[in-house]
């Protein structure tokens, strides 16, 4: 397998063309495979223990959109511009626990362990919850499985720059209404997932306003 699929040098050009597009162009739709492919992305990304502690709600409905409007406060422009948004939805304590049910199907059926490797598997994650991170209220869980849905955040945003679509990420929302919101009218079980982002997808109204600004490369790297 070749190991240079893409040069470096175009994968540099889609960051420095990648930024958070305030408006989008409401006209211009994304291609249903352009879509998928972001979406494929997000389902391969890596995740700690590979357990996917993750959902994602695509949102095309125009009444539901509005509904988020008033709970979400960084994304009524986006919502009423972006080609497609999407929920970036994290699983809370009873689906991410060492003893859950959700942790013995993944290592039973999609992993499809055999049973002495699942027991092994499932004393070291107790573990890793207990000892290692101390992982001991179900917030702290949470925040855990929502650093692995910011894993597949990055990687659609990024897969989307590559092949020329806008994004931006989103967390102005109230976090208390937007998942009872979720829970009324999406249908979510917010008993096992919470909100952690939004993330609107098109394609940029306007070319932005400055260049992309960074701190230089020796204040944030350091070689021992």
């Amino acid at each position: 397998m070749n190991s240079s699929i893409i040069s470096k040098e175009e994968i540099l050009k889609a960051f420095e063309f990648r930024h958070a597009t305030k408006e989008f162009d409401a006209s211009r739709k994304i291609a249903e495979e352009d879509m998928a492919f972001i979406l494929e992305t997000a389902r391969l990304s890596p995740s700690s223990f590979g357990f996917e502690p993750w959902h994602f709600i695509v949102v095309q409905n125009k009444e539901l959109r509005e509904a988020l409007k008033p709970v979400a406060w960084g994304a009524p422009l986006k919502l009423d511009t972006a080609s497609h948004f999407v929920l970036g939805l994290s699983m809370n304590a009873s689906m991410t626990k060492w003893d859950a049910p959700y942790i013995s199907t993944m290592l039973h059926e999609v992993k499809k362990f055999p049973e002495e490797v699942v027991n092994g598997y499932l004393t070291f994650y107790r573990e890793f919850q207990e000892r290692d991170f101390a992982l001991d209220t179900d917030k702290k869980l949470f925040d855990w499985a929502s650093k692995q849905t910011y894993i597949a955040l990055g990687n659609m945003m990024t897969s989307a720059a590559l092949i020329g679509i806008d994004s931006c990420p989103i967390e102005g929302f109230n976090q208390e209404k937007a998942e009872a919101l979720l829970r009324e009218k999406f249908g979510v079980d917010t008993d096992k997932y919470g909100l952690s982002y939004m993330v609107a997808f098109g394609y940029r109204k306007a070319e932005p306003p400055h260049a992309k600004s960074r701190r230089n490369k020796k204040d944030l790297i350091t070689w021992l």
